[in-house]
This record gives structure tokens, C-alpha cells and sequence, in this order.
């Protein structure tokens, strides 16, 4: 089960690391074989699957994020516990969004899920 206090926790850091465009803090919080899964994979990364595996990939999709985002902030609504995993609720670039999280045993992330309200496409977000 995830306890609140590691949820609490994770949630702010995480949070915290986007908002700081730190990429090796935010990267800090997953597994070095984590999988995003997500739509807007495929119009940055050119990964018509969504789907991107391992840190080195991401790495470089979040990085070409964060240079299209410059004034990239967001804002947490509230977090979610489940058993093994934790949904964050917040407002960011492209509106209401939702990523929900899946944990090994060391609280590292293993599977990410990103969920956006608002039609996803290529343009840069202000």
C-alpha cells in the first residue's frame, strides 16, 4: 500500500522538480527501465506507439519538452493513493492533467500514465 506520507511526499518533489526544469531531479524519482506512456510521445519524441522505455529515451523527450515549455509550471489539484501507485491531479501547459504512477519496491517509478482534458497537439505551450 502507499502510505501517505510517501504519496505527499512524492507529489511535492515531483512537482517541485517540473517546475524547477531540473531533468535529472525529475528523473531522479524513476527506475533506470521506467516506461511513459503518454500522447503526446508522438509528437515530440515521433513515437507513433505513445510508448517510450528506459531513462535515455525520456531523457530526451522531457528535454526537447522542457525546451518547447519554457515557462513550463504546474500546479497541483490533489494526489491520489492506490495500492502500488499514485494518480497526481494538476493544472500544467496543457491544462487539467492526471499521471498516474506505478512503484517497484524502493519507491522508484516503473510505469507512468499521462492523461491530458485538453486536446494534445505539436504546437510550443506558453
Amino acid at each position: 500500500m502507499i502510505e501517505k506520507a510517501f504519496a505527499g511526499h512524492f507529489a511535492a518533489d515531483w512537482i517541485a522538480s517540473w517546475n524547477a526544469h531540473d531533468l535529472e531531479r525529475i528523473l531522479a524519482h524513476y527506475a533506470d527501465d521506467f516506461e511513459m506512456t503518454s500522447p503526446v510521445i508522438p509528437l515530440i519524441a515521433g513515437e507513433p506507439s505513445g510508448v517510450l522505455k528506459g531513462k535515455a529515451a525520456i531523457r530526451a523527450y522531457w528535454a526537447a519538452a522542457l525546451r518547447r515549455t519554457p515557462n513550463l509550471h504546474f500546479e497541483l489539484i490533489t494526489t491520489l493513493a492506490g495500492v502500488n501507485s499514485i494518480t497526481l491531479y494538476y493544472k500544467g501547459g496543457r491544462g487539467l492533467s492526471a499521471e498516474v504512477f506505478h512503484f517497484d519496491s524502493q519507491g522508484r517509478v516503473i510505469r507512468a500514465y499521462a492523461h491530458y482534458a485538453g486536446a494534445v497537439d505539436a504546437s510550443p505551450q506558453k
